[in-house]
């Protein structure tokens, strides 16, 4: 939305690679959703063939199927995780911002699960803007605050005097 068109009040959060087409869905907001999702698949496919080659390096270097059975289970599990923690972040609140000490603890888990976190952004994209419902809620929110707000304010503030509160400040005078 450009400012002119951009109503009084509070302003929508821009989401990463959709900006503020997000709250009224317009311009170019369904083809970049696909964009996203197609890039997240493409991406998660590449990732998935580069840990296959990563396998086949272990199986030539003949490490045993321990170490082997350890590394699946590993990429497995931190995969699950950053799944769930990434689709958890689509559609809830973000935690206050003093708590980024969990989610620094969590960046090593979404780098070894990254097909996870491809995943979750891609299955996003076929329902809404990842990141979409929270950061509407929020926008709604703020958006009835200022509302209620706005009608609880007594006429028109350009038609107070200076000596008191408009009509009903004449007849306190004069009394």
């Amino acid at each position: 939305m450009s400012e002119a068109q951009q109503p009084a009040g509070p302003r929508p959060e821009p989401l990463r690679f959709f900006g503020t087409t997000w709250v009224d869905r317009s311009g170019p907001y369904a083809l970049r959703r696909a964009s996203v999702g197609a890039g997240a698949l493409f991406a998660a496919v590449a990732g998935a063939l580069v840990l296959v080659v990563g396998y086949q390096g272990l199986a030539v270097a003949e490490v045993g199927g321990f170490v082997t059975l350890l590394v699946v289970v590993m990429f497995a599990a931190c995969t699950a995780l950053a799944f769930r923690r990434t689709w958890e972040g689509f559609v809830r609140a973000p935690e206050p911002v003093g708590d980024s000490s969990v989610e620094r603890s969590l960046q090593s888990l979404r780098m070894i699960g990254f097909i996870g976190v491809l995943l979750a952004w891609f299955v996003r994209s076929l329902i809404d803007a990842p990141g979409e419902k929270p950061a509407r809620a929020a926008y709604e929110r703020e958006r009835e605050a200022y509302e209620k707000r706005r009608a609880s304010r007594a006429g028109n503030p350009a038609a107070r005097t200076a000596g008191g509160a408009g009509a009903a400040g004449r007849k306190r005078k004069r009394r």
